[in-house]
């Protein structure tokens, strides 16, 4: 059952509920995880679902948590955004709770497919390799080994 509004408001910070519930974008250059490389993965912030590997994760210099790949492509929705005039976008989603994340672009790094997952830190939580069994991730130790 999903949370309702209220309860949403709650569990999230207003930025984080700002970005996932509300489509918003954070600053860039301002969100946890733009500069951070440590090894683990990212799951929503709202479901706990994961969505990226810090193995595919790279600097784009764009300011938000970029990377080449979700860990499951079936966990992603990507839905048109033409919410800037002109300038037609993919937004992407989270399958399980439907939270806005961010934008694809065609213009990551071509040797590794060519797309750059732009994603509002906000949306995400990481979790450290090492915390894998203790949260629950385990069967994403392979993506490490």
């Amino acid at each position: 059952m999903k949370a309702s509004k209220e309860e949403r408001k709650k569990e999230l910070t207003p930025i984080q509920y700002s970005v996932t519930q509300e489509n918003d974008t954070e600053a860039p250059f301002t969100g946890e995880y733009d500069d951070f490389y440590e090894e683990g993965i990212y799951v929503d912030i709202v479901s706990g679902e994961p969505l990226f590997s810090s193995k595919d994760k790279y600097d784009a210099g764009c300011g938000w948590p970029s990377f080449t790949k979700p860990i499951q492509k079936a966990e992603i929705i990507e839905k048109e955004d033409l919410s800037i005039m002109g300038r037609p976008r993919t937004e992407v989603r989270s399958g399980e709770a439907d939270s806005h994340l961010g934008h694809v672009f065609p213009d990551g790094p071509q040797e590794q497919g060519g797309l750059r997952y732009c994603i509002n830190a906000a949306a995400l939580r990481f979790v450290p390799v090492a915390d894998f069994e203790k949260e629950g991730y385990e069967a994403y130790h392979s993506l490490f080994e």
